[in-house]
Parts: C-alpha cells; structure tokens; sequence
C-alpha cells in the first residue's frame, strides 16, 4: 500500500473513531452470498482514472475544492462463505457525480463531471477484511435507481462485480437489474444509512 493511501486510511479510521463508529464486522449467520450485477457501461479504464484514486473520492490530492453532494461513509467487510474475514483484497467503487454524470466518455449526457469528484476509487483489506470509503450518496442516471458500482479482486483475480443500493429508494422497483434481485439478495446489496454527528454512513458486507 502506498504512503498516500496508508495515510488517508488513518485519516479515514480517524474519522469513523470521532464517530463512534467500530470496526466489528457484522455477525456471519446474517450474512447471504453478495449477488454479481453487470459492471455496466462506465467503467472508467485506467487511462481514464485520475491519479489520486484512493479511498477518499471526496477529495482529490493537490486540489482545494471538496466534490458537490451528500457525503457518505460506506463500510464493511469482505467476507468468504463461512464468514471469515479476507485480507489484502482490492474493492472498487465507482459511481456517478451529484449530477448524474461519470467520469467517462461513454456518458454523453450534456452536463460537466464534478472537477473535485474522484468517481473511482479503490481499497485494500485489513486483517480483518474491513474495508471503507469516504463519497457521496448516490443520485439517479437516467434509466436507473441509485446505485455505487463495487468490484472485488483477490491479487489480479476478480471476484466479484455488484451493485449497492439505497435502501427503500422509490426508484428501485422500476430498475430493471435492482427489480432482478430476490428480498434476500436485495438486503445484501442495500444501504441503510444511519445519520452521526451529521455525516451519513453505511455498513454493507460483502461475501465471495
């Protein structure tokens, strides 16, 4: 892990700790298999990332202004099927702006992407399989619910690509891919934000 993400994953414990918030994984009898979804068609390629894509897409290295929208804290932990934390594992996110908009020339809509928005990130399994990020709550594409867009890798092997939801969103039931999950799935893959010293956060386990 780099100096820069060692740093803002310090900074970012920091944050959950005035929270109040623990680092407890969630019980593994609760836990379902995390149901794939399709990566869908703005998946930013390297060349398209920008250079600072850690775990905070909130803030961009070298540059003053903070990305427009809700922030959120999204965490969890990677888990394998009898609930046992993976370590050293890479989770991706990417996600729209607080426009709707991605960080990708596929997206031809005729809107600006957020400047100070990351739209990628990524981080790397403790011990404990805890991962986290630091975004924005995700808002409605044209054609789709709310939604953050997750890969999961173990080394250069992908495990895993999904979709997390907000929970209860009254898009969800005309979102065709959302409208594909069974009740069991769809709580897998569902945010239930809980408001902490005004900052929205999340627990979403996910298990490979």
């Amino acid at each position: 892990m780099t100096k820069a993400n060692t740093s803002r994953r310090t900074f970012l414990a920091r944050v959950l700790g005035a929270l109040g918030l623990t680092a407890v994984a969630h019980p593994a009898a609760a836990a379902v298999p995390t149901p794939s979804a399709t990566k869908g068609p703005f998946y930013p390629t390297p060349a398209m990332r920008r250079t600072d894509v850690d775990n905070d897409l909130i803030k961009i290295i070298g540059q003053v202004h903070k990305a427009g929208g809700d922030v959120m804290m999204l965490n969890g932990s990677v888990l394998n099927a009898d609930g046992a934390p993976l370590a050293d594992h890479r989770v991706e996110i990417w996600q729209c702006d607080m426009n709707g908009k991605y960080m990708h020339s596929g997206d031809r809509q005729s809107l600006e992407f957020d400047a100070a928005f990351q739209g990628f990130g990524h981080d790397i399994t403790g011990p404990d399989g805890r991962y986290q990020f630091r975004t924005i709550k995700p808002v409605t594409h044209p054609g789709r619910t709310p939604h953050i867009h997750v890969k999961v890798f173990n080394g250069t092997e992908e495990l895993l690509t999904t979709q997390f939801y907000i929970d209860g969103h009254p898009a969800n039931g005309r979102d065709r891919i959302f409208g594909r999950l069974s009740d069991a799935e769809a709580a897998a893959v569902s945010m239930v934000f809980e408001r902490v010293d005004g900052v929205e956060q999340t627990t979403v386990d996910i298990t490979v």
